[in-house]
């Protein structure tokens, strides 16, 4: 027996690669990821709670089921931003997604299969020209970064690669430390990187065999191509990052700008107020994400689920709501619509699936939450998702948050 069919033996999961739960792909996630490269998945910033209330906020919700009259057939399907999707979650744009050798691609791939849509981030380390080339819904999304030219050229590229609408990112505040530390992440994977990452690549033994292709090693892109012309070399990832850090955040005029530029479904994501909710909808956004980044921007933003209800009952009925961050379940895709959203974007949740299993773990993550959406509306009598209401729900007092009106 070979020493790779011993770890394999050794590892059931590895004979039987499907998970029954997200957290279980996480846990898949930190055995075959290095160190370093599992570390920039979990993220957060400063002290962690706002990622951490991201999760647990959901916890404190619960159902009023019905016991009797649980529909035949449920449907699940939902329109976004003018794309129909077979179930109402979505790919929320992440950056350089170098935990699987075929990456974004990958991710678009598995999306395509699951008949749902993909935000693309311009920090992508794939074309967005061959995200587009294997699924047709893809948004594009935009940091506001170098002057008006640069963005413009952007998000006219993407137009011209089949994007079908625009996602602009306006949460971040560039933290600095976490309580629980930083991962030391390259500038670019060089001879110098590769040494200093060998004693974590070296106990990963699998991670490193599937970044050989064809006898060639292939090596992690940390450029962002999408930031330049088709075709140019792009910039490093933090050479992209300190462009960002030194271009002037944008004004509400500059993305009223963008969006009569682009002409087409434009998402404002980032959204926590009441006031900047309305804002979106003035600008002639036809759609907003209730997002703190993940729990990435300005730690002690409260969870994104806590702030969902007041927004979505303010301009559900003008803008398409979308709920972003912490979702791992069914059941929490259920909750969000429940108080008002449309759809839910997830991040981490397909990272995670993305680690454990290439794009067949994806897939599997997405079937979890498809499933999960459906045994949680079987439960509450629902026949469709866009009968889900505040009445399906126990929702605490004091649960929900309200500010900005």
């Amino acid at each position: 027996m070979s020493r790779l069919s011993a770890l394999a033996e050794r590892n059931p999961w590895r004979r039987n690669p499907w998970f029954e739960t997200v957290h279980e792909a996480q846990n898949r996630a930190r055995k075959r990821l290095p160190r370093t490269v599992y570390s920039s998945l979990v993220a957060g910033t400063q002290g962690g709670v706002t990622v951490t209330d991201n999760t647990e906020a959901f916890e404190e919700l619960g159902f009023a089921p019905h016991v009797v009259g649980a529909k035949a057939e449920r449907n699940l399907t939902t329109k976004v931003m003018g794309q129909e999707l077979s179930f109402p979650v979505m790919i929320s744009p992440t950056g350089v997604q170098a935990v699987d050798p075929d990456g974004e691609v990958a991710v678009a791939r598995a999306a395509a299969a699951r008949g749902t849509a993909m935000g693309l981030s311009s920090f992508a380390s794939k074309p967005v020209e061959e995200v587009t080339e294997v699924n047709g819904q893809i948004f594009f999304q935009i940091y506001w970064l170098g002057s008006r030219d640069d963005i413009l050229a952007r998000a006219q590229r993407a137009k011209e690669a089949g994007c079908q609408g625009l996602i602009v990112t306006t949460d971040w505040v560039f933290n600095i430390g976490r309580d629980w530390g930083s991962p030391e992440i390259p500038e670019k994977v060089d001879l110098k990187a590769l040494a200093r990452l060998a004693p974590e690549i070296a106990a990963r033994p699998r991670y490193a065999l599937d970044w050989i292709r064809d006898g060639r090693i292939i090596v992690p892109d940390l450029t962002a191509p999408n930031l330049v012309d088709r075709g140019e070399t792009g910039p490093t990832f933090f050479g992209a990052y300190y462009q960002w850090m030194n271009t002037p955040p944008p004004t509400w005029e500059d993305l009223e700008w963008l969006r009569e530029q682009w002409g087409g479904e434009f998402m404002v994501k980032g959204i926590t107020r009441l006031d900047d909710a309305k804002r979106a909808v003035d600008i002639g956004a036809t759609a907003i994400s209730v997002s703190n980044h993940g729990g990435n921007n300005l730690d002690g933003t409260p969870a994104t689920i806590r702030v969902l209800g007041p927004i979505a009952d303010a301009v559900g009925g003008d803008v398409d709501v979308l709920l972003d961050g912490g979702i791992r379940r069914g059941a929490d895709v259920v909750k969000a619509l429940a108080l008002g959203a449309k759809a839910v974007m997830i991040g981490r949740a397909y990272l995670f699936g993305l680690a454990a299993n290439g794009q067949a773990g994806v897939e599997n993550v997405l079937d979890l939450l498809r499933m999960g959406v459906d045994s949680t509306m079987m439960g509450l009598g629902r026949a469709d998702v866009a009968e889900l209401s505040r009445d399906d729900l126990i929702i605490p007092e004091g649960f929900e948050r309200s500010f900005g009106g």
